[in-house]
């Protein structure tokens, strides 16, 4: 047997969060902790991201009022029902690299007298801001999701950025609020989380930790009205970026409440050979997984460095980018990052999203990357059609997570072995919500269906009932034009009986089984 243990901090003292043993052979096992049940799964954990990057935008979300197809107020209609039945919690905009040189004045009042500029990191194309914090606010309110802001620092200014909070936040008399009756808005809008810059390491001005973390300060200290301040995190693995951040904000922490991670999931050999995202193997798919996981690693890593500066967990870890990251579809605009999405994006995001779930207690909020026609989008678009990707099925099946209480649990997984490399078969997590306990468990193996038994203490349970995502094919997708491949479906459980319960999963399948506690 091969055993990895894991054993994460709550509140301070060690005790048992997730454990996850590997065997070559044997039984599966998934034993529940309810006695070590303390912390809330945040809804902002289901979060997601909208760039001006490619179609995300322009012909995703926003057509226009003059458009033949359907609308509200510009808004796509089939956009905004999807997103409403999916119950997204928050959404992220304007950027990633697009926010450090978006200047927010360029996208209010008439849309016709708003000025261009040129999208100088995703395509070279001309933005005309017809698309602005009026239309963005307005989207959210239609959805049902909390709006996050991202602040231009790479090229913006601290009075640009303090303008901005006072636009949106401010009930008082002032230039900003006339200018926002002006364009047609009298009360402020209830938006909570911005964020101070994107990628700062990077596209948002190539900064070293120690200047940023002064820059931040400074801006912070002047986005009056701003309730929930978020600092430009690490870039993946980068731990001194973290440890920077925190020991120069830490007596600071009134105006750090978040502290962001960025991490893509390439399951190619580099960045320039991502690997196409309909066309692979099996070898593709364990190496996506693989890399996949490492997630939890790196959330491991960086909380136990926000620990020391922050023992009370004051500042919650936003993994605002995560997904997948492919090579583009043939023949579309490289610079649109326009991919498909398939079985296999599905397994990724039920797998991060398990991670996420688990480490609730530093994990505040996560933002996939992205919403509609870009990345691991859950929403693809084309003209008048509309598709919903795997992954859109993946966060409507895990949104009973949303609110819930999370339950530590150990995994006992069987190897899942390719090529001498080896991942666990199983992953999960789980939650307990109005006296029903969800569990969303996922067979990574592609070619073997795996018998799980599950245990809950001593108390009898009742299947209420089980649904799963599941294809033919690990190359499975829908696509346009076409009856869809991949969905939510029924999933029978077998007869209720004590713990522990036993049920077969599925090769290549994500599954939700919610029980009914009973003494």
């Amino acid at each position: 047997m091969k055993n990895k243990r894991f054993v994460f901090r709550i509140s301070g003292l060690l005790l048992l969060s997730f454990t996850l043993c590997r065997q070559s052979e044997g039984q599966n096992r998934l034993i529940l902790h309810p006695e070590l049940a303390k912390d809330t799964i945040q809804k902002e954990i289901y979060g997601h991201f909208a760039e001006h990057l490619g179609r995300c935008i322009y012909g995703g979300i926003y057509v226009g009022e003059n458009s033949p197809i359907p609308n509200i107020r510009g808004f796509r209609t089939d956009v905004i029902q999807a997103l409403k039945d999916m119950d997204i919690p928050v959404l992220r905009w304007p950027g990633g690299c697009f926010a450090d040189t978006y200047h927010w004045k360029d996208g209010i009042g008439p849309r016709a007298e708003r000025p261009s500029i040129i999208n100088v990191h995703w395509g070279g194309v001309t933005e005309d801001n017809s698309f602005g914090t009026h239309e963005f606010l307005d989207f959210c309110e239609l959805i049902g999701a909390e709006p996050y802001v991202n602040i231009n620092v790479g090229s913006g200014l601290v009075r640009e950025a303090s303008e901005w909070v006072e636009y949106i936040t401010s009930e008082n008399d002032s230039p900003m609020t006339r200018l926002r009756l002006q364009n047609g808005r009298d009360k402020p809008w209830n938006v909570k989380y911005f964020g101070i810059g994107n990628e700062t390491w990077g596209c948002g001005g190539n900064m070293s930790p120690e200047y940023y973390a002064d820059v931040y300060r400074q801006f912070a200290s002047f986005c009056f009205g701003a309730d929930y301040l978020i600092a430009s995190g690490a870039n993946a693995g980068d731990a001194r970026w973290t440890e920077v951040l925190m020991e120069k904000t830490q007596y600071h922490q009134w105006m750090t409440q978040g502290l962001s991670l960025h991490y893509y999931t390439v399951p190619g050999e580099s960045w320039s050979q991502k690997g196409s995202a309909i066309q692979f193997n099996e070898k593709d798919w364990h190496a996506t997984l693989k890399k996949t996981l490492r997630m939890e690693q790196l959330i491991i890593k960086h909380s136990e460095i926000m620990d020391k500066f922050d023992p009370d967990r004051n500042v919650g870890l936003i993994v605002d980018e995560w997904g997948n990251w492919h090579d583009v579809e043939p023949g579309t605009n490289p610079g649109f990052l326009y991919q498909q999405n398939t079985l296999r994006d599905a397994m990724t995001a039920a797998v991060n999203l398990n991670i996420f779930n688990r480490h609730c207690e530093r994990v505040k909020m996560a933002n996939i990357a992205q919403m509609v026609n870009v990345l691991q989008a859950v929403i693809l678009t084309r003209d008048d059609q509309l598709v919903l990707t795997p992954t859109y099925y993946v966060f409507k099946m895990y949104r009973i997570h949303q609110g819930a209480l999370m339950i530590p649990v150990t995994v006992e997984s069987e190897d899942y072995i390719l090529d001498g490399d080896t991942i666990p078969s199983m992953h999960a997590s789980a939650s307990s919500k109005d006296g029903v306990v969800n569990i969303t468990l996922c067979n990574l193996n592609p070619g073997k269906p795996i018998s799980v038994e599950i245990e809950y203490s001593e108390l009898d349970f009742i299947p209420a009932d089980g649904s799963i995502i599941h294809g033919e094919t690990m190359n499975d997708h829908n696509d346009f034009g076409q009856p869809e491949a991949l969905n939510i479906q029924p999933f029978a459980l077998p007869q209720p009986i004590r713990s522990p319960y036993v049920i077969e999963l599925p090769a290549k399948s994500v599954v939700l089984v919610r029980l009914t506690v009973g003494g």
